[in-house]
């Protein structure tokens, strides 16, 4: 009998951010061994907008044939769904919870035709253990966001049992081995009320950390040694195992435009290193108060910009899960906004390719929501960042980026997240022409050149990630 090819099954939770870093993750297992003849990545539908991911898959298959994708279809619907909870996170998360019969289906016939070497699963696809124990199949946690984060996750546990008062309550801040102290209203959204569903998910989820035959984060050592040295020390998990833990970063989306982006020839167009771009993730949405405050303190600071705009979030309840429509600019910002900045300003709607944005030379500074991906495509560029999270992780990765990594500076906010025209001017001005900026700037060159080297053969990432090949062709 003809022995099967050998297959890696990789399975990220729904969302854009996940799904990029866990297919850059399939591109490099195939570019460092010729052992597996495909990666199969299982893709889940969440009931709500994540971000549209079909343009994407379609442009990866097609241009990388040896991964396929494999649909798993929602178990769950909004309308058969009603949750107490207000976080749209704790759709996904029951979707995943019960989507456990797809994966199992989908492994079994995926093995009538490959041998499953592994599968590496997404932390909030969890549940999956059930289903890997039952096949016999290794399980490794791909953890999308740094080292920082993953030290938070392994200690969460113990958090839960130090602290019976919500996070969101609490005026005190959190001490986590190998990090800075961070306040507890930094936590993840989901993560604030011990009373919401989403908190006790998440609880679920960080607890499974301890069960996985390895965690692999997207990180690289030289940006993150002090987390890390806490997590490989054992300190996360004082009172039990930690599992094996390896930084296999800087793990990002190429640089190639699938399109001549009119933005792309005008920062062509621009001085090295003199453009602010500013852009929020897939998920980012401003109010319409918001939006005017960016678009003056933009033109009072003076700055050459690149801006993405999106619509606000709807104000409809029966909407709010559903992706926004295209931005009216004339409605949304200040009259005469557009034409007054002609000149030494670009407003671009609702999506501009960031990677290909970063790697312009005249892009000199990035206001960013600390989405973790944004973060390491402006490392892997050496662009400075300024620091405005807005959800899920991203608050935590503030503190972590401006305090520990020193990859970013904060940007001023009220209690409530919001940031006026005068705020933004002064953080981007201390951003692109302050001594400050100029040695974030320097440190950032300087990252970019250890994250070149951790990927690079005989770098700690490649190293790591080329040892994991190997126990997975052992088997």
């Amino acid at each position: 009998m003809e022995r099967k090819s050998d297959t890696i099954v990789l399975y990220p939770s729904p969302g854009m951010g996940h799904l990029i870093s866990m297919v850059e993750l399939g591109k490099r297992i195939l570019s460092i061994t010729s052992a597996f003849s495909t990666i199969s990545i299982l893709i889940p539908e969440a009931p709500i907008n994540t971000g549209s991911t079909a343009p994407y898959i379609r442009r990866v298959s097609s241009s990388h044939p040896s991964i396929t994708f494999h649909h798993l279809p929602s178990p769950i619907s909004l309308s058969s769904s009603s949750s107490p909870s207000a976080h749209p996170e704790t759709f996904v998360f029951r979707c995943l919870q019960l989507n456990n019969p797809n994966v199992l289906q989908t492994l079994q016939s995926i093995s009538l035709s490959f041998s499953i070497r592994a599968l590496i699963f997404d932390l909030f696809c969890a549940p999956v253990l059930d289903v890997t124990a039952k096949l016999n199949i290794p399980a490794y946690c791909f953890f999308t966001s740094g080292a920082a984060v993953l030290a938070v996750f392994l200690h969460f546990p113990i958090l839960h049992r130090l602290h019976s008062t919500n996070y969101k309550d609490m005026h005190i801040p959190l001490h986590v081995p190998g990090v800075p102290p961070f306040p507890a209203s930094s936590m993840p959204l989901p993560m604030l009320d011990r009373d919401d569903e989403a908190y006790h998910f998440l609880l679920y989820f960080t607890s499974q950390l301890t069960k996985c035959s390895r965690v692999i984060v997207n990180s690289f050592d030289a940006l993150e040694p002090r987390a890390m040295k806490a997590i490989l020390d054992g300190a996360c998990v004082p009172d039990g195992p930690t599992p094996p833990v390896s930084c296999i970063g800087p793990l990002i989306a190429p640089g190639d435009s699938p399109d001549k982006s009119d933005c792309l020839a005008w920062l062509d167009s621009q001085p090295r290193r003199s453009v602010v771009f500013l852009c929020f993730g897939s998920l980012g949405l401003f109010s319409a108060a918001q939006l005017k405050e960016i678009a003056v303190g933009l033109e009072k600071s003076g700055q050459r910009f690149l801006w993405v705009v999106r619509s606000p979030p709807t104000e409809d309840k029966t909407q709010r899960f559903l992706a926004p429509p295209e931005p009216d600019l004339d409605a949304l910002l200040p009259d005469g906004f557009v034409e007054r900045s002609k000149d030494r300003g670009m407003v671009v709607k609702s999506w501009a390719p960031q990677v290909a944005v970063l790697k312009r030379e005249s892009v000199g500074g990035f206001v960013t929501h600390c989405g973790w991906n944004s973060a390491l495509e402006a490392v892997c560029e050496g662009v400075p960042m300024l620091a405005w999270p807005l959800y899920a992780e991203q608050h935590m990765n503030r503190v972590f980026m401006v305090e520990e990594m020193k990859i970013a500076l904060p940007l001023e906010m009220d209690d409530k997240g919001f940031v006026n025209a005068s705020q933004l001017e002064r953080g981007v001005l201390e951003l692109m022409d302050s001594e400050q900026g100029k040695a974030l700037s320097q440190r950032l060159l300087d990252m970019k050149v250890s994250s070149m080297a951790a990927m690079s053969e005989g770098g700690s990432s490649y190293t790591a990630l080329t040892e994991l090949a190997q126990l997975w062709i052992g088997g």
